[in-house]
């Protein structure tokens, strides 16, 4: 029995068994008693996984034929065959409410999404290693400067330290992608707090780099009609030069300017 690769599922079956070793090894999975493998298709990292017993390991699925692939042919994982879509079960109720890692070859046309959900799940999620199409891997990893660094490297980098481990070739897939794929690990930095107001930290990320080539001084300047008092250089940069950190005390200036009113403003009250 083998499983059909579904194109609206966006599957791409990693059929090199020297890969799939390398990225399972990649996993620290230091002081976690459980990993989650997403979407494990016919099991090719499963069957390493299964491996190592220093943690539990679980997948999830949502294709049907692959669901009934992996119960017969890794009977071992019993009950942890979870059927269903990652981004919309609830991970503190289906997998576990202690913190596991993830580690998967992504459906590449979701991997964003994936990305988002376990940001909304950090606090559960200590490391992902993870395979994805290279420009994303590359654009997760970058950093200030770069031009392919954005908006999801800006909000992964706040919370983990990203490593980018090898480049895979599309041979090695059945079907091959059209693209280049990659493994990148992430790993938790520790933050337990931006250090900012976090809604906003989010706005003002998004904001900057929906109009990335203008200077801050216009891409923020719906903020706060006081968006002039900030530094002079700074209004002059592009968000794609800002770092982590830089952003979050951007953060804090434009809340502290929201919080304040102006002199004009103070005198018509």
């Amino acid at each position: 029995m083998t499983v059909r690769p579904k194109k609206n599922l966006g599957q791409h079956f990693l059929t090199d068994k020297n890969i799939a070793r390398d990225i399972v090894t990649s996993l620290k999975a230091n002081n976690i008693d459980k990993v989650l493998e997403i979407g494990p298709g016919m099991g090719v990292l499963t069957n390493f996984l299964l491996e190592n017993t220093n943690y539990e390991t679980s997948v999830i699925e949502i294709d049907h034929e692959s669901v009934d692939y992996l119960h017969k042919h890794f009977p071992q994982l019993k009950d942890r065959i979870i059927e269903g879509d990652f981004l919309r079960i609830n991970l503190s109720e289906k997998i576990s409410d202690k913190p596991f890692a993830l580690i998967g070859n992504l459906p590449y046309n979701i991997s964003s999404q994936i990305f988002f959900k376990v940001l909304e799940n950090k606090e559960l999620i200590p490391e992902i290693v993870c395979m994805l199409q290279k420009e994303v891997a590359k654009r997760i990893a970058s950093g200030p400067g770069s031009r392919v660094y954005g908006i999801l490297s800006i909000f992964l980098q706040a919370w983990y330290n990203i490593d980018y481990l090898i480049d895979v070739p599309p041979h090695v897939f059945d079907p091959p992608p059209q693209v280049q794929s990659a493994v990148i690990r992430l790993t938790a930095n520790g933050r337990t707090d931006l250090g900012c107001n976090e809604k906003l930290f989010f706005r003002v990320v998004k904001q900057a780099f929906n109009q990335r080539r203008k200077m801050l001084r216009n891409s923020i300047k719906g903020f706060s009609p006081r968006i002039e008092e900030l530094d002079a250089v700074l209004l002059t940069r592009r968000p794609e030069q800002l770092s982590v950190e830089e952003f979050i005390d951007l953060t804090n200036n434009i809340e502290r300017l929201m919080a304040t009113p102006s002199n004009s403003e103070a005198t018509n009250k």
